[in-house]
C-alpha cells in the first residue's frame, strides 16, 4: 500500500533511511525469535522431565504417608504435626533471557521438620517428612519453569507479530512507495528534459 506522501527527493531519501532501518530491525527480532523459540523449547523439555520427577516422589510421599494414617490416629497426627520448629521461605531473583526477565526461586530452610517426640512416633512419619522437604524445591523448579516458559511465550508471540508487521506491512510498503517515488521523479526529470529540448528547439529555430 502506497504511503501518503508528498513524491520528491527529500522523502524518497527519508523513506530508503526507513527501509534500511527496518530490514536491520527486522532481522534483529527474527533472530531474536529463534533464540527464544530456541530457549523455550528447552525449557519446556526441562519442565517436562522435572514434572515427572516431582509426580513420581509426590506418589511415593503419598504412599508413605498414607501408611502413617493407618498407623497412628487422626488426633495423635494432628497433634504431632501442630507445632513445627522449621521455618522455610523461597529467594527470588531475575535471570534476563532476551530482554525477558524470568524468575528463578531459591528453597531455604531454618530448623529441623522433626517437631516432635521420636518415641510416639513411627519411623514412617520420619520418612514421609522427609520425602516432602526433599520435594518442595522440586515444587520451587516447576513453579519456576512454568513462569518462565509463559513470559518466554508471551515474548515470542510479541515478537512474531513485529516480525510479521515488518515483513508483510511496513517493508513492503516503503518499497512500494520508493518504487512509486522513483518513477514519478523520473517521469518528472523526462518531462522537463522535453521541455528543455524543445525550448531549445524554438531558440534555435
Amino acid at each position: 500500500m502506497l504511503l501518503k506522501i508528498n513524491p520528491n527527493r527529500m522523502e524518497l531519501l527519508r523513506l530508503k533511511k526507513r527501509l534500511i532501518v527496518a530490514k536491520r530491525g527486522y532481522k534483529l527480532l527474527k533472530d531474536k525469535r529463534d533464540a527464544l523459540i530456541q530457549v523455550f523449547v528447552r525449557l519446556a523439555k526441562e519442565n517436562n522431565e522435572v514434572r515427572e520427577e516431582l509426580e513420581e516422589k509426590l506418589l511415593k510421599c503419598y504412599t508413605i504417608f498414607s501408611n502413617v494414617s493407618s498407623l497412628m490416629s487422626k488426633m495423635t497426627l494432628e497433634e504431632t504435626l501442630m507445632f513445627p520448629k522449621a521455618k522455610s521461605r523461597t529467594e527470588v531473583s531475575f535471570k534476563n533471557i532476551m530482554s525477558v526477565n524470568v524468575p528463578q526461586y531459591k528453597f531455604k530452610c531454618e530448623g529441623k521438620y522433626y517437631s516432635y517426640s521420636l518415641v510416639e512416633t513411627t519411623a514412617e512419619l520420619d520418612s514421609a517428612l522427609k520425602k516432602y522437604h526433599e520435594i518442595l524445591p522440586l515444587m520451587l523448579k516447576v513453579a519456576e519453569l512454568d513462569k518462565s516458559i509463559t513470559l518466554l511465550a508471551y515474548e515470542i508471540e510479541k515478537t512474531r507479530r513485529r516480525v510479521n508487521a515488518l515483513e508483510y506491512v511496513i517493508i513492503p510498503d516503503l518499497e512500494e512507495t520508493i518504487k512509486f517515488i522513483t518513477m514519478k521523479l523520473d517521469e518528472m526529470a523526462r518531462s522537463t528534459n522535453s521541455a528543455i529540448m524543445r525550448i531549445k528547439e524554438i531558440i534555435r529555430a
